[in-house]
């Protein structure tokens, strides 16, 4: 399956570079001016999507890929945390965290005002 990709990649590539040229050569010309710059688009695009048959899913979606891997990893570790009361009490201390923050912020606040 990969020798296919590659060489529908490979086609694709000389394919957008024959395009890109004979667009060059209508660009040249100030009467086909209309029709080269849309078939240099066209090749632009023939190039990305040759590239995209090169390269693998994690290369191309590298984002995605760590999303998918973070969710999995996320739920051993809920799985591995323990009983749900100290999620509770862990909870309960970053609120109290927060609210001190809040207060602290209030008091300097009102000093420099």
């Amino acid at each position: 399956m990969k020798f296919l990709r590659a060489l529908i990649g490979s086609l694709l590539w000389i394919l957008a570079g024959v395009l890109g040229l004979v667009a060059a050569l209508l660009c040249l010309t100030v009467i086909l001016l209309p029709l080269g710059i849309p078939l240099f688009l066209l090749a632009r695009k023939l190039f990305r999507y040759s590239m995209t048959m090169f390269l693998p899913r994690t290369v191309r979606h590298p984002a995605q890929e760590a999303g998918k891997a973070a969710k999995g990893h996320a739920k051993k570790l809920m799985d591995s945390a323990g009983s749900s009361k100290k999620m509770k009490k862990a909870k309960k201390s970053g609120q109290n965290a927060a609210k001190a923050g809040r207060s602290f912020v209030k008091q300097q606040r009102k000093r420099v005002a």
